[in-house]
């Protein structure tokens, strides 16, 4: 099967939502993010406060989406992408530890302003759960003998063990020591990963199976 191409209306709709979070993050390193307004993002992508309040509904929502997004479908992909061979586990592990850890020299300085910043690192923590539902699809094509309940259930406990781990990763105080290698005084981030995700390999194991 092919997917659907996207509709005008659907392509017009993701541009503005990629416009919105590009204003965001640019204003926010520039300025600060408590120094950035709603009205000032919408302005720099061109469209009303009214338009902007229908994609995100606080700035620091869109401000995280620029280094957030299509994060959960990119976890999804690399679980489909590990060869047949690979057990579920395994393929759902590596594939959150990479995609979670490896934000790319463009990201680095995105992610040191939310980490540093109370509410973008409240928000910041909150998307990990968006990697539920792609996740969920992708352990139902890799074993289709799964049931939807099943798989709904394993890529939420896949969430939340990753939540738990950023959670941890961010520490007490919310500022992580260095973000090269992604180190900090509670242990790096692919460490905490695949720590708090191992505790689920038997399930996803049995399930593959």
């Amino acid at each position: 099967m092919t997917e659907a191409r996207p509709t005008l209306r659907e392509r017009k709709k993701q541009a503005t939502r990629e416009a919105l979070r590009s204003a965001a993050l640019r204003l926010a390193l520039e300025r600060g993010p408590a120094n950035v307004r709603v009205d000032d993002i919408a302005e720099a992508a061109g469209v009303s406060p009214r338009t902007y309040n229908n994609y995100f509904s606080s700035r620091e929502e869109a401000i995280v989406a620029a280094v957030t997004a299509e994060r959960a479908s990119r976890v999804a992909a690399a679980v489909a992408a590990r060869p047949a061979d690979v057990g579920l586990a395994d393929a759902v592990v590596d594939a959150v530890v990479e995609q979670y850890t490896d934000p790319g020299e463009d990201a680095r300085e995105a992610l040191l302003m939310i980490t540093t910043s109370p509410a973008l690192t409240a928000c910041y923590v909150d998307t990990v759960a968006a990697v539920e539902g792609p996740l969920a699809d992708a352990i139902a094509a890799r074993r289709p003998g799964i049931d939807r309940l099943t798989a709904e259930a394993l890529a939420a406990g896949v969430g939340a063990a990753a939540k738990v781990a950023v959670r941890r990763w961010l520490g007490s105080t919310g500022q992580p020591a260095s973000m090269p290698g992604f180190l900090v005084t509670s242990g790096s981030l692919p460490a905490l990963l695949r720590s708090a995700l191992t505790a689920l390999a038997p399930a996803l194991d049995a399930a593959g199976r």
